[in-house]
């Protein structure tokens, strides 16, 4: 015996139908590559400059093998840096730079190191008994200098908080072989410079540390 089915009504054919154009739609709207965000921001500009390759002690000449060529956004690159390894190369360094770091005029022995100074002020070059000492103290610290004769009793002080703009390597096995060792370059006035040039040539000099 054969049952008769009952025809589908229009409405549910189209419905059937809609349901299977939204299926495809979808795969298609799935398959479709992502358009790129029409607010994605450019990547921003950058220049060429000069960082060290490794880190570097104060007093080392800069060499093609101790500096690199990195790129940075133009509005974060320091004043006063280079864009190629051979305008520094044959430098010294006045200041150790960490690797990475940009290498400035104010890290290197010559006009960089004045543009420090204050009105007034002068580098003034000390040269200390004890080269220990002087190797701990780094270019940006401030220093009290002290000076000490054979009959005095006790210490007097010739600089009080003086910047210290650079230091000599004294690094060597043979500080002897070094002639620039304990050699410290002050910001100070030009009394104070006095001082410190009368105080070395009869006294023996050292150096504390001052609160930044």
């Amino acid at each position: 015996m054969f049952r008769l089915r009952r025809p589908r009504s229009p409405v549910h054919a189209l419905r059937r139908g809609a349901a299977v154009v939204i299926a495809a739609v979808a795969v298609v709207l799935a398959l479709r590559p992502a358009a790129p965000e029409s607010g994605a921001r450019a990547a921003p500009s950058t220049v060429p400059v000069v960082v060290a390759a490794a880190d570097l002690p104060p007093g080392a000449t800069l060499t093609a093998r101790s500096l690199r060529v990195a790129r940075f956004p133009a509005e974060l690159v320091p004043e006063g840096t280079a864009a190629s390894v051979a305008q520094l190369t044959g430098r010294r360094l006045a200041a150790g730079v960490r690797a990475g770091e940009p290498v400035s005029d104010v890290r290197m022995l010559g006009a960089g190191l004045t543009a420090q100074l204050s009105a007034g002020q002068v580098a003034a070059p000390v040269r200390l008994a004890d080269l220990a000492v002087s190797r701990l103290v780094r270019a940006g610290d401030r220093v009290d200098v002290l000076a000490s004769t054979p009959d005095a009793a006790r210490a007097e002080v010739v600089a009080s908080g003086a910047l210290v703009l650079a230091t000599s390597p004294g690094a060597r096995p043979d500080p002897a072989a070094d002639g620039d060792g304990g050699l410290l370059l002050l910001a100070v006035d030009g009394s104070t410079a006095t001082r410190l040039a009368a105080a070395s040539a009869s006294a023996t000099l050292s150096v504390t540390l001052s609160p930044p």
